[in-house]
């Protein structure tokens, strides 16, 4: 039997990956839009804790092999020197408004679909549609002219992690700020994360952080190692939520005439592992829409969270996790204008205003 070609160890490594994702997802209830509605109606941090752990795992591990060089790291496409802080910014908040009218990201939506969730399997098929338009369709003319023309060459200071703005304060070289850096944001929200008597004592969001913040980080490893191939080269990328969702539809639709990708392989694996723990935990059943307005609701914030994610260049997984933990700053400004969106959409699913949204937000943010 002949050795695995690299096409293959990268489609069999992401399909690992997203079965980790998906089942950790489906186990421990693990869900972005979930730890945001729970802090901001409730108060709980649990979630939150968790989500944060996965960041900080992913950091560290990430500016690890950083500093060791390993998988090419630098070449990441969050370090590119191109800084697109409206497309940040727009993107970003178009998605967090999308995600509140869905009831959950794009990472959700495979895990929701794979549990039985029709009305998940809508939204699996408008944003995929959206998220690819957005990128390569029609639409993406608007994201082209408007958004893409406005970014910054940060080529003058090395680019926009965030050791390259500190290098140009301090003096010291960027090379030797990428591991302390990613040490100490990363330590700080685990010190976060376990400051709180509850999370310490909850093992499921320990481990659901842990592997996830794993998950990213190996796709990092995977894509970056095996991917450094000369005679077929594959770009230095993890793990993300919006357009690989259209990437899925496409090769679904070509199969004879398309190869499996990598990022296809997580979206394939994510729902296999969420669709395993379904059914081992008897948790599998079908859900539907209950009237049109909702199925509407759904329809605009699948399709928001589409062209918003394109355009933010990631989602809560491709941005928050992801991208952070490369230590750009175009994902931590993505971040958190995805949860400033998010947050409105809430109040304005609440108040059913957007002027008494607008207006709770703001005050929210002033405390």
């Amino acid at each position: 039997m002949g050795a695995l070609t690299t096409p293959t160890i990268l489609v069999l490594a992401g399909f690992l990956l997203g079965l980790i994702m998906g089942a950790t997802a489906r186990g421990a209830r693990f869900c972005t839009f979930g730890a945001v509605e729970e802090l901001v109606l409730a108060g709980k941090t649990l979630r939150i804790r968790a989500w944060a752990l996965a960041i900080a795992v992913a950091m560290i591990s990430v500016q690890i092999m950083h500093n060791a060089g390993i998988a090419r790291i630098g070449e990441v496409f969050y370090l590119q020197p191109e800084f697109g802080v409206i497309g940040a910014i727009a993107g970003g908040t178009l998605f967090g408004v999308g995600m509140s009218m869905v009831g959950t990201c794009g990472y959700g939506v495979l895990v929701r679909m794979a549990g039985g969730d029709l009305k998940a399997l809508f939204n699996f098929l408008v944003l995929g549609m959206s998220g690819y338009m957005t990128a390569r369709g029609l639409t993406s003319l608007l994201k082209t002219n408007l958004i893409d023309s406005l970014t910054v060459d940060l080529t003058p200071i090395g680019g926009q992690g965030i050791p390259d703005v500190l290098s140009g304060i301090t003096g010291i070289h960027a090379d030797a700020l990428w591991l302390p850096a990613g040490l100490l944001i990363g330590g700080g929200l685990i010190a976060y994360c376990f400051s709180d008597r509850q999370f310490r004592r909850s093992n499921r969001d320990i481990a659901a952080g842990a592997l996830i913040g794993m998950a990213v980080a190996g796709g990092f490893y995977v894509t970056g190692t095996f991917g450094a191939d000369p005679f077929d080269p594959v770009r230095v990328q993890s793990l993300t939520y919006v357009l690989p969702l259209g990437e899925t539809l496409v090769w679904l639709m070509t199969f004879t005439g398309s190869a499996l990708t990598f990022s296809v392989a997580v979206v394939i694996g994510t729902i296999a592992g969420a669709f395993g723990v379904a059914i081992y935990k008897r948790e599998f059943r079908w859900e539907g829409f209950d009237d049109v307005q909702g199925m509407k609701r759904h329809l605009l914030g699948s399709a928001a969270m589409g062209a918003g994610g394109v355009t933010a260049l990631g989602c809560t997984i491709g941005q928050g996790i992801s991208g952070v933990s490369t230590l750009a700053m175009s994902p931590f400004i993505a971040l958190a204008s995805i949860f400033a969106g998010a947050i409105f959409g809430l109040y304005w699913l609440m108040t059913g205003s957007a002027r008494e949204a607008w207006l709770m937000l703001v005050g929210s943010e002033a405390e």
